[in-house]
């Protein structure tokens, strides 16, 4: 049985989130609130709070939340989209399959989601509507991709669940890599069918390469501009899996080697650009930070109140076996990111879920993956999805409309891969196994 100061915490933070109250104060205040009912010392607050912002992935973070900053000011995702619409522009739903591509090209360069809607929509979305095709459907194509940004390495979520779970970063970085591929692959073919329904007839027509030749020269030409931009992805990851440097030295070269193309290479990037990229980044990294630290409080108070081995009984008593149990794991990620954001989600459910994970002989890298999609998920997923809110304000289109025309990238594609992610291990856990070895991964 729960005590009064659990059940006074729990019941405070789900007022709280009810009430819109800020969830990284609200971790903080009704932890503080159900040991203040039972009198206890809240010394422990600080010690949690403290050790839990005392990592160099922490750092790791900031650089690569840095990074995403700076991706469309200092010119590199104009290059990459131009890039993208050389490879597919060509084909039948080429020109909205653009964003596909230069999301999954993206990914590898911000390691989250918005940035990557912050970038496109407004290159791709006012161009296209040119060209005939509904605003409405470019911008939902675009923000159901953007959680390719948290599957593509490097993921700033993927960070997070390693830092809670303590588990390899460079692992789970590979573990996501096979389900954003089905991902992205997936959108395409529903893509492919679906955009017929949402043209319009458009005297402007894009200029697109004719002959074989001339797409050849065009994807040199475009591919040539993008090398720059391209670069950063390729030289963390080769340095990160060749040895040269951790994961968390890699958020730092990151950050430097974009500020690099955009002075000297692209000459895009100025004084008044890198202030807003530093300003959006200190937001979002003091918000993450407050997050974690938060998260972190409340989640060991609920551990050390025995919450945790209170979940891991009941869903054993409730359920005959772990295909059950990760099926409602499922569910329930799926239920509470419909309400709040993925770094919350991560930080209060990992701490509660491990001992039960560890009890039925869950891989831990493998239940990182799945922690990942799902929270990717919730970045699409109404009533409260980041990507719809800040892709409606973006594309001036209702969040209703645009949330409608979503629907069928979310059930006829993430769920199954999410699905496919949880039931398949070795999705998650052979790529990584192939290139770190077994020792790192653990049984699968």
């Amino acid at each position: 049985m729960l005590d009064l100061g659990t059940v006074t915490t729990l019941i405070a933070f789900l007022v709280g989130i009810v009430l819109g109250f800020p969830i990284g104060w609200l971790f903080i205040g009704s932890t503080a609130l159900g040991l203040f009912v039972m009198g206890s010392p809240t010394v422990f607050m600080a010690n949690a709070f403290f050790h839990s912002l005392d990592s160099s992935t922490i750092m790791a973070i900031a650089f690569f939340v840095f990074s995403g900053a700076l991706i469309s000011e200092a010119g590199l995702a104009d290059r990459i989209v131009n890039f993208s619409y050389s490879l597919v522009g060509r084909l039948r739903g080429g020109l909205t399959g653009v964003g596909i591509v230069a999301t999954l090209f993206l990914s590898a360069l911000t390691g989250s989601s918005v940035p990557c809607i912050a970038a496109l929509i407004p290159l791709l979305v006012p161009r296209l509507e040119k060209f005939g095709y509904r605003r409405v459907y470019t911008t939902a194509l675009l923000c159901s991709s953007s959680y390719l940004g948290y599957l593509i390495p490097p993921s700033v979520p993927a960070m997070i669940y390693c830092l809670l779970a303590g588990q390899s970063v460079a692992a789970l970085f590979l573990a996501t890599v096979f389900p954003g591929l089905l991902l992205a692959i997936g959108y395409g073919i529903l893509n492919y069918f679906m955009v017929g329904r949402y043209t319009f007839e458009s005297t402007e027509k894009p200029l697109l390469p004719t002959t074989f030749e001339e797409s050849l020269k065009d994807i040199l030409c475009t591919g040539k501009a993008a090398i720059p931009a391209l670069g950063c992805p390729v030289l963390i990851l080769v340095g990160i899996y060749g040895g040269i440097f951790t994961p968390n030295e890699a958020g730092g070269i990151a950050a430097v080697y974009c500020l690099l193309i955009g002075w000297f290479v692209y000459r895009e990037l100025t004084n008044a650009k890198l202030k807003k990229a530093l300003s959006s980044t200190i937001g979002t990294f003091g918000m993450t930070t407050l997050l974690l630290a938060g998260g972190t409080i409340l989640t060991r108070y609920l551990t050390r109140q025995g919450v945790a081995q209170e979940v891991a009984n009941f869903m054993l008593n409730m359920f005959e076996n772990k295909y059950l149990i990760l099926l409602m794991l499922n569910f329930f990620l799926l239920i509470l990111g419909m309400f709040l954001d993925g770094i919350p989600i991560l930080i209060l459910v990992v701490p509660l879920a491990l001992p039960l994970m560890q009890e039925l002989g869950i891989n831990l890298v493998h239940l990182g993956a799945i922690m990942v999609v799902n929270v990717g998920i919730g970045v699409m997923t109404p009533p409260f999805a980041m990507s719809i809110f800040v892709g409606s304000r973006l594309a001036e289109v209702p969040a209703a409309e645009l949330t409608k025309t979503m629907l069928p990238f979310l059930f006829l594609v993430s769920i199954p891969v999410l699905l496919l992610t949880t039931y398949i291990p070795a999705l998650s856990c052979w790529l990584p196994e192939i290139l770190l070895g077994s020792s790192i991964v653990g049984p699968w």
